[in-house]
């Protein structure tokens, strides 16, 4: 019994985090599904910003997406939510027929004011971002071109930041590289499993109002247009670049984002998990869902290890786990440590540790969603362009 049930959960391990990346880059392959677009861009498209207290930052991001490649007709809504700053003024002193600035005086959220904003908005494809970001100038006409296909419900573009310094850094870049590619194979299989919040677009007409305390809208919000029949796609030429490192603490705060807005969707979308609800059932619990079991099933196969009658096949495995730990507490003591021995399983581990940490902050997002929000210290690096 012991023996079957390390297996299982070491199975389930092994699959949430490479049996499923390696499927779907198989199926990608062998079964992709291609996209009916003949390269036509819409007339015009709008872009929705939800800034806070962005006074410093926001003359910059507007004037680089003004700067972006499009022949087409432009408007920008930024939508002021609960500044204190002169935010709205700042963007008012460019003085562009463009550009509309929409406030309200108290912070609720980036869900409210998704809802608040989509519908004002002119054009039938809507690009959804954020103030800290820079677009690639060809970005805009990246995103739009798959529009042309009438099943692309949604376009999510590739996030590009700076690698990171530190040991355990390395490690998590590794993992955001590994996912980077299982949602370019998604991708051509089907859809995406949620698009990158920082540069994406959709139908305007497939928007679905959000519940004010959602916290993944990058990820609610694709998953009602593949669950409405629709198709999500990655496209990686399109980029956004975010002038901050992927330090391991800001990590640590966006990834404990994720994984309690995981438990969210867990809650408020449980048809979802069912095949003649969600044709892409399967890739939402293998993508999402599956990892929140990860740190759990990592705790069950060191105890059932060491229940299970001993043989020389238990005794590697228990030494593997002693080694593997050991490697990724070094990585994560000892910053200085640059070896793949040591990133990679301190870059794991520090993943594992905010999973099982995530369960607690959904449940005190439950009373301020807000709190998953809260600023921490950043890291500027200066950006990082493909050739």
């Amino acid at each position: 019994m012991w023996l079957l049930l390390l297996i299982i959960c070491l199975f389930l391990t092994v699959y949430a985090h490479a049996g499923y990346p390696l499927l779907m880059a198989l199926l990608a392959r062998l079964r992709p599904r291609p996209v009916q677009a003949d390269g036509t861009l819409p007339a015009g498209i709008s872009i929705v910003l939800s800034v806070f207290n962005a006074e410093s930052r926001i003359q910059a991001r507007l004037q680089n997406l003004l700067a972006c490649h499009w022949q087409g007709e432009l408007e920008i809504l930024v939508f002021c939510d609960g500044c204190a700053d002169a935010t709205a003024e700042s963007v008012a002193a460019l003085n562009d027929p463009r550009l509309r600035a929409i406030s309200h005086p108290q912070q609720r959220g980036k869900a409210t004011a998704l809802n608040e904003s989509i519908p004002l908005c002119r054009f039938p494809v809507v690009v959804l971002c954020d103030a800290r970001q820079d677009f690639d100038v060809e970005a805009l006409v990246r995103l739009a071109r798959p529009f042309s296909d009438p099943s692309v419900g949604a376009v999510s573009g590739l996030l590009e930041i700076a690698p990171s310094a530190t040991g355990s850094g390395q490690g998590v870049d590794l993992y955001w590289k590994i996912e980077r590619k299982l949602r370019e194979w998604e991708g051509r299989v089907d859809s995406v499993i949620g698009c990158t919040g920082a540069i994406y677009a959709i139908r305007r007409d497939l928007f679905q109002p959000l519940h004010p305390a959602t916290i993944l809208d990058d990820v609610v919000v694709p998953m009602n247009i593949v669950v409405g029949g629709h198709r999500v796609l990655y496209e990686p030429a399109a980029v956004a670049y975010d002038p901050q490192t992927l330090d391991p603490v800001l990590e640590k705060k966006r990834k404990l984002r994720t994984l309690a807005g995981n438990y969210q969707m867990m809650e408020h979308f449980p048809a979802w998990l069912l095949p003649w609800e969600n044709r892409t059932w399967w890739q939402l619990i293998s993508h999402k869902y599956l990892r929140l079991a990860v740190p759990w099933l990592l705790v069950a196969v060191c105890i059932f290890s060491l229940a299970a009658p001993k043989s020389p096949i238990i005794w590697l495995l228990l030494a593997g786990q002693v080694m593997a730990y050991g490697a990724a507490g070094a990585g994560l003591l000892l910053p200085g440590l640059k070896g793949r021995l040591f990133t990679v399983p301190a870059g794991f581990l520090l993943l594992q540790i905010t999973c099982l940490r995530a369960l607690g902050a959904y449940f005190q997002a439950r009373k301020d969603a807000l709190i998953l929000w809260q600023a921490v210290p950043v890291k500027s690096a200066p950006p990082v362009r493909d050739p």
